[in-house]
């Protein structure tokens, strides 16, 4: 008697857990019905402006312009409250780029170019380049998204606020091979890193991808972050380069450049770095000769002119604001 009562006793308790489990399930449902209303009320909203932006317009039929860019949904305020954190993430990886991924270029190259100068000059060209071709697209990138969220902006946020959201939330829209081949093409007619005629810039691509994608996001930036301008034959810079191990230090002019300085609104945040030699001022000065007799272009007499003219005017004032970041 006593076992049987027993008995009940733990099936009247197994069965009041197994109700409190369904009451867990029944409350999980409700949640879920819940969250479920919300995304189709959502759904029902984003539905609605996408078809508005779809409207037929004349203007856009007409138009022989790139097609409209798609429309996701994006968070407001992502820009502005995430650029703190993206600066960071950028500089570090600019740093990571000159102190692992350039040398890892160096070593593909050496198979292929005995001189190591070149392959440094090949190196540091592909990094301005990299951020010239970026900053184009760049451009032309917010132009398309500016012109497609203009259709049917409408909210608290401008549109230019809406416009950076939108880029910072869809980089992967970013057409990274067009500006890798456009690096690339740049490189091969530049009389500067000349090469033999089996050489391909293409075996470094992989470089170039990574310096165009940050480059690109370093654009979304407020404010955005660029390289500084280098030219053979300027005057040593302390604060914007270090010399390599391999320069004359009683040397004041720059022979070439190894890797571009990082700026920010004019004001050096990672130093780059250049090589310093005695002589490099009329290594400069035969080389822009030979380019202009070679090419006879204006922009090479240009080049020639402006060499000329800043081997012969006194030394700029230095600025003598530290760097921020020293690698």
């Amino acid at each position: 008697m006593w076992l049987s009562l027993k008995a009940s006793r733990a099936r009247e308790e197994d069965s009041l857990r197994s109700l409190d489990h369904l009451n867990d399930y029944e409350q999980q449902i409700e949640m879920l019905r819940d969250e479920l209303s919300i995304l189709d009320a959502q759904k029902s909203i984003l539905q609605s402006r996408i078809a508005r932006s779809r409207s037929p317009s004349p203007r856009r039929m007409r138009s022989r312009s790139p097609s409209p860019l798609p429309l996701r949904s994006y968070s407001p305020g992502r820009a502005r409250s995430t650029n703190a954190s993206r600066h960071a993430f950028l500089v570090a990886r600019f740093g990571d780029i000159y102190s692992k991924d350039r040398f890892d270029a160096e070593r593909i190259l050496r198979m292929y170019i005995s001189d190591m100068e070149m392959v440094q000059r090949i190196i540091y060209t592909a990094a301005v380049e990299s951020f010239r071709a970026a900053k184009m697209a760049y451009r032309q990138f917010k132009m398309r998204v500016r012109k497609t969220l203009s259709i049917g902006h409408s909210g608290p946020e401008s549109l230019e606020d809406t416009v950076m959201d939108y880029i910072v939330r869809h980089e992967d829209l970013y057409d990274v091979q067009s500006s890798v081949n456009e690096v690339i093409r740049s490189m091969n007619i530049n009389p500067k890193i000349s090469s033999t005629p089996e050489f391909d810039f293409a075996v470094i691509s992989g470089f170039i991808r990574e310096l165009c994608r940050v480059a690109f996001s370093m654009q979304t930036l407020t404010p955005p972050l660029d390289i500084a301008f280098g030219m053979d034959g300027e005057f040593f810079s302390e604060t914007k380069y270090h010399r390599s191990v391999d320069s004359d230090y009683t040397a004041a002019l720059v022979a070439y450049h190894v890797w571009p300085a990082l700026m920010e609104n004019d004001v050096v945040i990672v130093k780059g770095e250049a090589v310093t030699k005695r002589g490099a001022l009329v290594c400069t000065f035969l080389k822009c000769l030979s380019w202009v007799l070679i090419f006879g272009t204006p922009e090479f007499s240009i080049l020639f002119a402006l060499q000329l003219s800043r081997s012969r005017s006194p030394s700029p004032r230095r600025s003598g604001s530290p760097s921020r970041w020293e690698y």
